[in-house]
């Protein structure tokens, strides 16, 4: 089908947001107040925050200020990938931290574990699938990345499943895939949305006080106290949890370490059962192929496919604008990839198109921190794997505003920073000449330019 005809009708909208599901809006702060523990973001960040604080503690007094609605940003934006892995993927963590991988994805699992055991203890029906994801090639150079570390996966007991190319062929079929490895445990498929205001209503019960349209303009610290201003009303709080991802910090040392990276999803109408049939997709994983630009595609629970990445768009100048959620350009060069990997797909339309912005740093998975002598905590960077890694930087946050030493806060992941980005206009030059760089390896064997290999010798080793 015609990439333009395909997308005629669809919504400019996230799928998942665009649900009768959708809960009203809270009220905004008014009236000034006091609480034990002030969490500022309502995205999955601020939610397990809020939750968790009120789980080790039921009798603290917990606030949460989102400054527009609950779950509308990244959190409600995504695939609904779940992913075990703390440090956007096995690869990079070991790049990273060799001596700390084998606790990093023990506690990656385990986190994984909790979650969904958080999701059965407060009846949060979010559509969570432990089916796993499939890392598919689709050229010969992309076969040699996934059995790199094949024996390491082994020495580490994780659930990694080698396919050859009728294997993977026969789990999904598309005539792109040249071979695979299912990683059986260490990710879930859900519904975003879902499961945000699951949480948000789980945090209610548990007595948070949530209120939404409540931005925080201003901070003040006494020495003892944290005093955050929004447009109608102060809260003032010994603590306070920073989990406001990409957008402009309370902290300004924040803004040389994250950037905004665009990325972009298509959702197809519902697939018939015959359509079905001829993809196969018995076992329901999520699939994300192995190229540095790399899509990532599941299914819904009503049988639509989600078919999103490839374009990490990063905007010269690092504006957040509304009308970056939108890029026709992108939506197209999408349904034509969809195409080319499913051709028995071809009368398939698109219900949804939509863009949402990422909070990325430079090593590509979460740092964290502290400022006003420990009485603030923040997570940041998550670069799009944050759907189950939050839930761990929200227990890191805790730990750190506690002072309490775990086996969290003692990794060396989270007591060091990344490098920072340098400033702009340098900053967009370099942004754009990796993301060049990275679209010439893909077209060339997965050969990386002199450029890309001495980010990697810097500890940056941009892959994707």
């Amino acid at each position: 089908m015609d990439p333009l005809k395909a997308l005629a009708d669809a919504e400019r909208r996230p799928y998942w947001l665009d649900s009768p599901a959708r809960p009203e809006p809270l009220p905004r702060l008014d009236g000034n107040t006091g609480a034990g523990l002030v969490v500022v973001g309502g995205g999955f960040s601020g939610l397990w925050t809020a939750l968790m604080a009120k789980e080790r503690d039921p009798s603290l007094d917990v606030v949460l200020l989102e400054g527009r609605r609950i779950g509308w940003a990244a959190t409600g934006r995504n695939g609904g990938f779940c992913m075990a892995t703390l440090t956007h993927g096995l690869a990079n963590g070991l790049e990273r931290w060799p001596s700390e991988i084998d606790r990093l994805e023990r506690m990656g699992v385990e986190n994984l574990d909790e979650m969904e055991r958080t999701l059965e203890r407060h009846g949060i029906d979010c559509s969570f699938e432990r089916t796993g994801e499939l890392h598919v090639a689709t050229e010969p150079w992309q076969l040699d990345g996934l059995n790199e570390h094949l024996d390491l996966i082994s020495e580490l007991g994780l659930d990694y499943q080698p396919l050859d190319r009728e294997q993977v062929r026969a789990q999904v079929n598309s005539p792109t895939y040249l071979g695979g490895l299912w990683e059986r445990n260490g990710c879930a498929m859900l519904d975003p949305a879902r499961l945000a205001w699951g949480l948000r209503e789980a945090c209610l019960r548990l007595g948070v006080r949530v209120h939404e349209r409540s931005p925080v303009r201003g901070l003040r610290d006494d020495g003892t106290r944290i005093t955050l201003r929004t447009p109608h009303a102060a809260v003032t709080a010994p603590r306070v949890a920073l989990a406001t991802g990409v957008f402009p910090s309370l902290l300004r040392r924040l803004k040389h370490f994250v950037v905004p990276v665009y990325d972009y999803a298509l959702m197809t109408e519902p697939l018939t059962g015959a359509q079905l049939a001829e993809v196969g997709w018995r076992n329901r994983q999520g699939v994300g192929d192995s190229g540095n630009r790399f899509h990532y595609y599941r299914l819904t629970d009503d049988n639509r496919i989600l078919w999103g990445g490839y374009d990490a768009v990063y905007y010269n100048g690092g504006l957040l604008k509304p009308e970056y959620d939108q890029r026709d350009e992108t939506f197209v060069t999408l349904a034509e990839h969809f195409y080319d990997t499913f051709p028995q797909l071809t009368g398939v339309r698109f219900t949804h198109r939509w863009g949402g912005v990422i909070d990325t740093c430079s090593r590509f998975s979460a740092f964290y921190g502290q400022a006003h002598g420990g009485r603030l905590a923040y997570a940041a960077g998550f670069t799009g794997m944050g759907v189950g890694a939050t839930r761990f930087g929200a227990n890191v946050m805790l730990d750190l505003l506690s002072g309490e030493r775990t086996e969290r806060t003692g990794l060396r992941m989270v007591k060091e920073k990344p490098i920072p980005f340098p400033p702009e206009p340098v900053r967009s030059g370099v942004i754009q000449f990796t993301r060049w760089s990275i679209a010439q390896a893909d077209r060339h064997q997965g050969r990386r330019n002199l450029w890309l290999r001495a980010l990697d010798r810097m500890g940056l080793g941009f892959d994707s």
